[in-house]
């Protein structure tokens, strides 16, 4: 795998919201702030673009994307995430060593899964994801089997084991809704 893939641009987000007269504006438009990123991880990026605390989501409660931490939503929220994944280094060890200084991180409150011979990424939350791939192709890795997504397509993630395989040469950027959930 080529590993000298570019840097996807950054994620402009956009806010709305009503001024004091009840009339829709703009509140702001700059690039996303809460990027999270792993230096073991050369060109992996998440950046979270909102998220809410409960549901029904109250509509004018601020932006709260800085502090959070991990990869679940807060209990009864929701959080919009976008992922860039780099091409996976072709060496099984390196790529072992890469996605595991992730999970280590940005991601240690998900369950993974240390099975030998599963995939190094695999991992399980307690969410219904709304997973659409925004750029490049990616495989959704299952237990018991996988597909290759490409620009457009979207999966719908309910809670099962699973991890992402870019075995492409080029940047995959996802966007990722994840919602609270229960089994």
């Amino acid at each position: 795998m080529n590993e000298t893939s570019e840097a996807l641009p950054p994620i402009r987000r956009i806010v709305t919201e009503d001024d004091a007269h009840g009339r829709s504006r703009i509140a702001q438009d700059q690039p996303a702030s809460a990027i999270r990123s792993v230096a073991e991880r050369p060109g992996y990026r998440a950046v979270n673009v909102w998220r809410t605390e409960e549901t029904p989501a109250n509509i004018i409660s601020p932006d709260t994307t800085a502090s959070h931490r991990g990869i679940l939503p807060p209990e009864n929220g929701s959080i919009l995430r976008i992922i860039d994944f780099p091409p996976e280094p072709a060496d099984p060890a390196e790529r072992q060593r890469r996605i595991q200084a992730t999970f280590g991180g940005i991601f240690s409150d998900a369950t993974h899964d240390k099975r030998v011979g599963a995939h190094p990424g695999m991992h399980r939350t307690k969410t219904v994801d709304y997973a659409i791939l925004l750029e490049g192709e990616i495989w959704a890795v299952m237990d018991e089997d996988e597909t290759l997504m490409r620009a457009g397509d979207v999966l719908i993630q309910r809670g099962t084991n699973h991890a992402w395989a870019n075995r492409s040469e080029k940047t995959a950027r996802i966007a990722f809704v994840l919602m609270d959930g229960k089994r």
